[in-house]
Order: C-alpha cells, then structure tokens, then sequence
C-alpha cells in the first residue's frame, strides 16, 4: 500500500499574502456589480470558493478587507501613475500620461471608484477614509510636482495657482469618473477623457 501523500489542493497551497490579493481583487471585482455596502463575507468566500471561517484566517473583519482594498488600491494606482508621469517626455506630457493612465486603471477596475465613493460617504471617520485620504494626499503631490515642473519650464503660466491646478486636475477625473458611472458606460471614459484633458491644459496654460 503505497504511504505517498496525496498533493494539497490548490486553496491549501496559495500562500496567506496570495490569498489576501485574491480577496481584495474578488472585492474590487463584486463592488463593479453592486453597491460595497451589500457585499458580504460570504459573498466574497463564495466567489473564491473557501468557508467564511478560512476568509477570516486572514482578515479578522470585514472592515479590515475594506481597509487592506483601499490599500491595495494606492499601491497599484499611484505606482502605475508615477511610472507613467517617469516615463513622459515632459512635464505636460507627464499630466496626460497620469490623466490616462488613470482612466484606464478605472477603466480596468470599475469597482475601484465605487468602493471609494461608498467610504467617502460614511459620515463617522475610520481607518478606512484616513487610507483614502492617504491616498489622495500622495495623488496630490505627483500632479503639483508636474505642474510646478511644468510652470518653470513656460509650458504653463508660470504664476499658476498649483494647489487650484491640482484640484481642477484631480477634479475632472473624478467628475469624468462620476458621470461614466452615472451613465453606466465606464468603457467611453477614454473618449470623453480626449475632449476633456485639452480643455484642462487649456485652464493651466491660461490661469492667472
């Protein structure tokens, strides 16, 4: 009788760091169909296909996975944006890039910009919303550098109020993000964000 043990499943082998991922991107994905508020526990244990007990093997609550989302979602976000903005060949084509690259992140990730605005709207403070504005705060300071680097350089007026700039930037994305979502059609965000990001340079360039 041979004493050759059996393989561990698939579930048993992923590793406590690649099951979190896994949980976080089954949040992202669930919060693209409907409302984060009603997603549940089991819900996410479901889609994954473990109990509710092995979820909480490696979160203790659910406040916990919404807080390691949001996370998840600064590192991935902002990585891929101060990539894009390294890689631009200037500092307004570092804003274009940003502006893009983010487009298409939410484009990729519709449930990102729900699961956000679903915390924003908590009246109480948390861990999860000082994530969120963490995550904000650093956004912030990759476009203000881009818009100083681009103000020394003439590409803008030069006496650019940065902080405005940065807000009227950040702004049109989430406004773009908004209306995509009220629309149901986050797939046109990068054709609307064609028409849209020329009228924000066109602000910079023109501000007093």
């Amino acid at each position: 009788m041979s004493s050759a043990k059996k393989p561990l499943s698939v579930a048993t082998r992923l590793s406590s760091e690649t099951r979190q991922t896994q949980i976080i991107e089954t949040v992202i994905a669930l919060a693209a169909k409907h409302s984060p508020a009603q997603i549940t526990t089991q819900e996410i244990a479901d889609v994954i296909g473990v109990t509710q007990g092995a979820l909480f093997r490696h979160f203790p609550n659910k406040e916990s996975i919404w807080l390691a989302a949001i996370e998840w979602v600064e590192n991935e976000l902002l990585t891929t944006l101060e990539a894009a903005a390294k890689q631009a060949a200037n500092p307004i084509d570092g804003l274009r890039q940003v502006f893009f690259s983010h487009v298409d992140f939410v484009i990729a990730r519709p449930g990102v910009p729900r699961l956000i605005f679903n915390e924003l709207q908590q009246p109480a403070d948390s861990a999860i919303k000082a994530a969120v504005r963490k995550l904000l705060q650093r956004y912030r300071r990759l476009i203000s550098g881009l818009i100083v680097a681009a103000a020394a350089g003439n590409e803008i007026n030069r006496n650019v109020n940065v902080s405005a700039a940065a807000t009227l930037f950040l702004g049109s994305i989430q406004g773009l993000v908004m209306q995509s979502m009220l629309a149901d059609n986050v797939q046109a965000m990068h054709q609307t964000a064609e028409q849209i990001f020329p009228l924000v340079l066109h602000s910079l360039k023109e501000s007093q």
